[in-house]
Formats: structure tokens, C-alpha cells, sequence
């Protein structure tokens, strides 16, 4: 067993105040239950899996019509029905936070000033939106696709189309028009909501060719909305509609549309690195269920506090921090680059607002550590949590973060997917944060750490597995007749559970670590490798900036392990550089963590959502079709897939 680092624990008064502890008390007070910790807690969560989420649906006194008679009912496989026989509407249970007392939303553009969202305002845009769609017969079951950037308006078209029971899709402006084609062709929208210019690292762009592209490729569209600072748009093939027009007070009070637990409520999407991405379609309950959950008891959101994720329309979290509003607290917003003017640009937004909870990506945290940013010159008395996701923190982030943040801090380090729109774990403000390592699994998440036999593992690593049901986990995928592509992506490997496709580690104190994709393991030698191991190492080395590494099995049960590295500004690869690469993986892990060649590039290929590109470099380069193995849409800078597509065609 590893001797881990605490970096922080809560005080009595923080454990006291939590939403957590008052469920506890909840349930003792209600349910007779008496539990001595927080892993007590979430083992009984776990063993009874109805049970506990009808506690959740009774502690936040869902609005509802109708009553059930199950939880939970199995249909054809994999799907599954809960709650049968109740309506309610996911926005409505948003806007019974409305309150005076503090906004819904403040937002900001790199840049510009802060602006600020009242409920009422919130309130009369969204009725006017909801009159405007209803009068095009926009209702249950029809899908509204928004192209727009992280800004408020995306909100307001959110909780219009939700508030009819229509199914809502965003992507944004940065995917490329390929990428955005694919996923809205797929679902038949009947509206595009689009902004016809988006600013980023201090340029503009005109997407107007791309709204038009959009508008010729989806034959299913009959009206757009366009919000423009142009009094005269681009004209295009389909009616179109200011947003100005559209969204003017009209005085008629928003009608929710009460629609059964399981009915759909948005369609995200994976990365679609390797095809066609697959369409995931959540509820209206479960989200609403998963969201109240986990923003209340896993980041302890609470009312009136402001709650920030750096995000886009086309990443899971901002779906995700509209749970905040969910809570009664207000949601932060920014739209552009976090590295414009400089890394400093989102540290003064939480000084200048006074934010409680500030959530970003793992990538971001490192590029700061990276580039020796020191965030405590500004004033971040009020802020209470750091929040992580996307890819694997390492220790050194975390001790960075109290180190160069602030000491009296709670670091949530997380990890789920869009394919449930939440994390399967993360943050327990109960309980102690140890370096590298995130708190807890998440309550009604039955996570655990598979060996090859389907046997649970601990203090060993394994596969990520969940083996019980959660409401948030996909009604059904968008075209997916029988459900084939579902049982496909997570049900293959070990009957009726969930495989979900990283490398994890569950420790005897029931912390749990993530050590990367299993499909992008480092198989050498019968020994699995994860690539975090990889990228924790070499962010001790100051020449590099970013890296990549794949494993290559080749004939008679050889290997290559290429690693490619971006180095910084001033640096060249010398054999000083390698030496130092290969010693540090050496001391800090095995000889078998070294590389057999390290390579520059001038870029590292990554998804829109942030994430490198691991297995579709390795299929490239094991001599697959590149355009068989990659969907260059789906990626934030496809020219970066170049340089490997060139070295595969030389090493054949």
C-alpha cells in the first residue's frame, strides 16, 4: 500500500454545513438509517439501489404528476425504466429556484465586462422563446439544435425547448462543419439556433458559411434563429429570425409541459474519433435526479453561490453546470480563450465576481503549472472548491494548486463521461484530500475495479466498471435499432456491466485513482502501463511542454513505445533532453516506462473536447486507413494528425 500525501481537510464547521451532512441527517431523522462513515454511506447507496434514489426523489420534493408504483424496471436489455407513471419537466424544477435575491447568471466574453442575467429576465426570454417555438409547433419529442457559443442565450434556448418537452442538441462554434453536420444530421432538427460570429484569443469569426453549410445538409430544418450584431444578416435558405425579434417580452407566462420521467431531454455526443459519433440521449428525470445529487452532495452547490465551469455548448459540462442552477445558486459563464490575454484571464473573472466554485479541466490546471502562473495574487478569499475533470490530475497539479492557489481549498478531482452527463467519482466535502487521488465514488454509483475474470479488485488496478443502473446513464442512443451500438460500446465485456474503458485503481481508504484509457494502454511485455504514469513524469521535465505515447505490438511479440513530445520555446531535442526524459521514467517507475525512441512534433492532436488522441495515433501508425480510424471534425487542430500519418507512410 502507497503512503499518500493529505492536502487539505475540512474543518468541523465545513463538514457540519455541507448538503451532504443534512442528507445524512435526512435520512436518519426520516428513514431510521444511521451510517458511521461517508463509505458506510455509500456502500448502503449502492446495495439498495431504489431505495436510495427514491430517498433523492423524496429530499428534493420532485414536482411531479402521477404516481409510481416501481423504482426501477428492466426492459430489453440494456435499457431500463424508473419511475413509471410520474410526469415532470426538467426546466421547471430550474426556475422554481427563481429568486430576487441574487441573479441566475453572470457572464462574461474575453475581455468584456461582467454581465448579469436576473431571474426575471431569465424568466421572460425563455416564455418568450417557449410562445415562439409552440406557435411553430415545436413540442414533444421534436429537436431544437443550437450552434452557438457559451453564452446565455444557449440557456434561455435550452430551457424553451425543455419547458415543451422538445429535445434539446448543442455543438459549438469551434467544431468544425463536417463534425457539427454529423452529429445534427443524425437526430432531424426542425429548428437551428445559430450566432453568426464568435470570438476567441482575441479574433472573430464569421460562421455564416457555416450556418449556411448546416442549413443545405440538414434538410430536416424549417426555421432558423440567428443572433447577430448585424441589423442586416447573411440571408439564408430557410426562414429565418432574429433572435432580437423572437425573444421580445410578450407578457405570457412560460406552460410546462410535464412529460414521463424517462422521456428525452438533450442529446450529447462522443468524441467520434473513429466514426460517426454515437447520439446519447438522456431524460428529463434522470438528469434531474443525477444533477440535484451530485451538485448538491458531491460539490456542495448551494443557494446563492456562484458556480463557474470553463466550458463550451459542445463539452458535457456545460450541460452539467446548469445542475447548479438546479440548487438555487447563480451560474457563471465564459465565452473564449482561457489563455487570452494570458492564463491570468479566468483567475481575475473569479476575483472580480467573488466565485465559490471554480471548475475547469486537468489540462488547464497543468498548462498554469507549466507556465509558473501564480493565481494568489488575486483575491480568492471567497472562492471554496477547485474542480477537475477530462483527464487525469497528477499529485504535482494538485500540490500545485495549494501551493500557488490557495491552502484553505477543497480540490474535487473528477471523472465521468457524456454518455452520462455527470461523474461516476469525485468530490466529498467530509472527507480529506489525498494527492493524486479523487475522494470518493460517487452515492447510487456502483463503481468498481475489474480484473479480466469479471472479479472486483482493490488496491489493484482494473477495469472501470459500474455494476448497478443510474437514471442518468443514456434512455436509449439516437438510430440505434435493438439497441445494438448501446450493448456494443459498454456491455461486451462482462454481462448486464457497464465497462466504461479506463484504468482505475480503487485504494484501501476507498480513494480512487484513474490511470487512463484501458484501450490506450501500454501493453509491453505483458506489463499494462497506464499513460498518465507517462505524462505525470514528464511534467517534471522543464524542456516539455506536451507529449503523446503510444505502444505499437508488431510480429513475433515485439513492441515499439514511440514517445512524441512538444518542447517549449528555446528547447531543441538534444541527447541531454533524452537522457533526462529516460532517466525520469526509469527512477520514478521502470525500466519498461522508457521509451524505445522520442520524437518531436510541432503539435499533439487533440479532440474538441480536450482529450488526446492516443488510440487513433496508434491505429495510424500500426498501418490502419487513416480515414477509417479518424474523423478529423471531431478534432480541436486535425493538421496535428499530419505529422503521423507522414510517419506511418515512411516506417511502411
Amino acid at each position: 500500500m502507497e503512503k499518500t500525501t493529505i492536502l487539505w481537510s475540512p474543518s468541523k464547521e465545513f463538514i457540519e454545513q455541507s448538503n451532504l451532512s443534512q442528507y445524512t441527517q435526512w435520512l436518519q431523522k426520516e428513514k431510521n438509517l444511521i451510517f458511521k462513515d461517508y463509505h458506510d454511506l455509500w456502500q448502503w447507496s449502492v446495495n439498495n439501489t431504489e431505495f436510495f434514489w427514491e430517498t433523492i426523489f423524496q429530499y428534493f420534493d420532485i414536482l411531479h404528476d402521477g404516481t409510481y408504483t416501481t423504482v426501477l424496471k428492466v426492459r430489453e436489455f440494456p435499457t431500463v425504466s424508473w419511475f413509471e407513471g410520474i410526469k415532470l419537466n426538467y426546466a421547471e424544477h430550474i426556475f422554481r429556484q427563481s429568486t430576487n435575491k441574487h441573479p441566475a447568471i453572470l457572464f462574461k466574453t474575453e475581455g468584456g465586462k461582467v454581465q448579469t442575467l436576473q431571474w426575471t429576465d431569465l424568466y421572460w426570454q425563455v416564455a418568450a422563446l417557449q410562445k415562439c417555438l409552440r406557435a411553430w409547433s415545436i413540442g414533444e419529442g421534436d429537436c431544437v439544435a443550437a450552434y452557438l457559443p457559451c453564452i446565455p442565450e444557449a440557456t434561455v434556448g435550452l430551457l424553451a425547448t425543455s419547458s415543451l418537452g422538445a429535445i434539446w442538441s448543442s455543438c459549438s462554434p469551434d467544431f468544425g462543419t463536417p463534425a457539427v453536420i454529423d452529429r445534427f444530421a443524425q437526430i432531424n432538427p426542425r429548428v437551428l439556433i445559430a450566432k453568426d460570429r464568435y470570438t476567441y484569443g482575441g479574433k472573430s469569426f464569421d460562421k455564416s458559411e457555416a450556418i449556411a453549410a448546416l442549413i443545405d445538409n440538414i434538410p430536416s430544418l424549417e426555421y432558423i434563429i440567428i443572433i447577430s450584431e448585424n441589423p442586416t444578416p447573411t440571408s439564408f435558405n430557410k426562414p429565418v429570425f432574429l433572435w432580437t425579434s423572437v425573444c421580445q417580452y410578450t407578457g405570457e407566462k412560460i406552460s410546462f409541459a410535464r412529460v414521463p420521467f424517462s422521456h428525452p431531454l438533450w442529446i450529447l455526443y462522443s468524441s467520434g474519433t473513429t466514426g460517426l459519433p454515437k447520439a446519447f440521449v438522456h431524460s428529463h428525470g434522470g438528469i434531474l435526479l443525477e444533477q440535484l445529487k451530485y451538485g448538491a452532495f458531491h460539490n456542495d452547490f448551494k443557494f446563492g453561490e456562484r458556480c463557474f465551469w470553463y466550458t463550451t455548448t459542445g463539452w458535457m459540462m456545460w450541460n452539467y453546470i446548469h445542475g447548479s442552477l438546479l440548487t438555487g445558486a447563480t451560474m457563471v459563464l465564459y465565452d473564449g480563450s482561457v489563455a487570452y490575454p494570458d492564463l491570468t484571464a479566468l483567475w481575475q473573472f473569479a476575483a472580480e465576481i467573488k466565485m465559490h466554485h471554480f471548475g475547469t479541466s486537468a489540462a488547464f490546471l497543468l498548462a498554469n503549472m507549466k507556465e509558473e502562473i501564480h493565481p494568489k495574487i488575486f483575491d480568492l478569499s471567497s472562492l471554496r472548491s477547485l474542480s477537475s475533470t477530462g483527464s487525469t490530475l497528477p499529485s504535482e497539479a494538485f500540490e500545485w494548486s495549494y501551493r500557488e492557489i490557495k491552502k484553505n481549498l477543497w480540490l474535487i478531482s473528477m471523472s465521468g463521461g457524456s454518455d452520462v452527463c455527470s461523474a461516476f467519482v469525485g468530490g466529498n466535502p467530509t472527507q480529506s484530500v489525498h494527492a493524486g487521488e479523487i475522494q470518493c465514488r460517487a452515492l447510487g454509483c456502483d463503481l468498481q475495479a475489474f480484473n479480466e475474470d469479471g472479479h472486483a479488485l482493490y488496491d489493484e488496478v482494473g477495469e472501470m466498471v459500474i455494476v448497478n443502473r443510474m437514471p442518468s446513464m443514456p434512455v436509449f442512443f439516437w438510430n440505434d435499432e435493438g439497441n445494438e451500438r448501446y450493448k456494443e460500446s459498454y456491455f461486451q465485456q462482462y454481462p448486464n456491466v457497464w465497462r466504461h474503458g479506463d484504468w482505475i485503481k480503487i485504494t484501501s481508504h476507498h480513494t480512487v485513482i484513474v490511470y487512463g484509457r484501458s484501450d490506450a494502454t501500454l501493453n509491453r511485455g505483458g506489463v499494462r502501463i497506464g499513460t498518465s504514469e507517462i505524462y505525470r513524469a514528464l511534467d517534471k521535465i522543464e524542456a516539455v511542454k506536451d507529449s503523446l505515447i503510444v505502444c505499437i505490438e508488431k510480429q513475433n511479440g515485439k513492441f515499439w513505445m514511440p514517445l512524441f513530445v512538444i518542447l517549449k520555446d528555446g528547447f531543441s531535442l538534444s541527447n541531454e533532453i533524452k537522457q533526462n526524459i529516460n532517466t525520469t521514467l526509469r527512477t520514478l517507475y521502470s525500466p519498461r516506462h522508457v521509451p524505445d525512441e522520442i520524437i518531436a512534433v510541432q503539435d499533439i492532436p487533440y479532440t474538441i473536447s480536450g482529450k488526446k488522441t492516443e488510440t487513433p495515433v496508434k491505429n495510424i501508425l500500426m498501418g490502419r486507413d487513416p480515414k477509417k480510424v479518424i474523423s478529423t471534425g471531431s478534432l480541436r487542430n486535425p493538421a496535428a494528425m499530419d505529422f503521423f500519418v507522414s510517419l506511418a507512410q515512411l516506417r511502411s
